[in-house]
């Protein structure tokens, strides 16, 4: 099945290694990790980082691989038939679609990264990025497991951010207010994802020669979209781990609580410890468990996806300036909202 190369694949990195940000980034977790041995305060770093490694690395490979697949095999029109901001429904699509995937927020960046460069229009993409981490079917029974029927909150309260986020980045495209895509193709009329498949399958050649060339074509894609995000991943996990190694283990109880500024707090906190999704729940159990403030919990969950440096990161360098400053904007006071009327529903007494 051939496939024109995508019009916004990754250049290659100018100048010699030392020049490039990606070997700087990989250099710090490195320093940390020999201070560590050296400044008793940063002797846990190593184990903390090891930790968000494996909790990281197998979504992210995932996420990686399947962008590889939808480079090889999935034509930016396809792409462009589904989520484009010219096709009606496609914000709800793409909610759906983030609903349907089985990866933490790592992952999805890849995923959604890779969509993008395929054609995707901005606000889908965000629809997609805000929706998948906390309303995907794997993290929906972890959730349920850990917070009983509240859980139904979090996951409504991830597709409501969404679907609203993504509505106004529609509207904001339309005015020009954010990027859209150059990417996206136009379509012929009558174009039809079914009739092309079939077309396509016809003309395949089924042979080894074939099979060996879309292989190194998947793991071409993924190396080109592990390029786009490796540096802001390696730099969250970086500073997650410094966060879990220097913050005090009674911040929670202390800080944290169901008021304005516990809320304030538990924002600040959300945004600077970048954690796989699987690892945040169970953290925000215990800060339930701790503080009685279920409203806490949820905004320590959703404002780690909204304002994610991460996917703030790859949104200005890969979508946009005003793409990026737009999310955490529209986002944030959703989140906010939602967190409040959580403590004054759910609120908790602690002994």
């Amino acid at each position: 099945m051939k496939d024109r190369p995508s019009c916004c694949s990754e250049p290659p990195a100018p100048g010699p290694p030392w020049r490039r940000r990606e070997t700087w980034i990989l250099l710090l977790p490195a320093c940390l990790w020999i201070m560590a041995g050296l400044w008793e305060p940063l002797g846990t770093f190593p184990g903390h980082l090891r930790e968000y490694f494996a909790q990281i690395a197998p979504a992210l490979l995932a996420g990686l691989l399947i962008g590889g697949v939808i480079d090889r095999y999935v034509p930016r029109e396809y792409i462009a038939a589904v989520l484009s901001s010219r096709r009606r429904g496609e914000i709800g699509r793409a909610v759906l679609l983030g609903l349907v995937m089985s990866a933490c927020s790592h992952g999805i960046l890849a995923l959604a990264m890779e969509l993008h460069r395929k054609g995707a229009s901005t606000p889908t993409v965000v629809a997609f990025l805000l929706a998948s981490p906390w309303a995907n079917l794997p993290i929906t029974f972890i959730l349920l497991a850990l917070f009983g029927i509240k859980a139904l909150y979090i996951i409504g309260g991830a597709v409501l951010v969404a679907l609203i986020t993504g509505h106004a980045f529609r509207a904001l495209e339309k005015r020009g207010y954010v990027e859209s895509n150059p990417a996206t193709p136009e379509l012929p009329e009558g174009f039809s994802i079914r009739k092309d498949l079939a077309r396509r399958y016809r003309e395949r050649r089924w042979d080894r020669r074939t099979a060996i060339e879309d292989l190194r074509r998947i793991l071409s894609g993924a190396a080109s979209l592990a390029g786009m995000v490796l540096f802001w991943i390696t730099l969250g996990m970086t500073l997650s781990a410094l966060t879990a190694t220097l913050l005090p283990a009674s911040f929670l109880q202390s800080y944290l609580g169901p008021d304005a500024a516990g809320m304030a707090s538990t924002l600040g906190l959300a945004t600077v410890l970048e954690v796989c999704s699987e690892c945040t729940a169970p953290l925000a159990l215990e800060l339930f468990r701790q503080t009685g403030a279920f409203g806490n919990a949820f905004i320590f969950l959703m404002a780690g996806v909204v304002t994610d440096y991460t996917e703030i990161g790859l949104l200005w360098s890969r979508v946009g300036r005003k793409s990026a400053i737009a999310v955490p904007l529209l986002a944030v006071p959703q989140v906010i909202l939602l967190g409040w009327l959580a403590n004054t529903v759910f609120i908790t007494n602690v002994n």
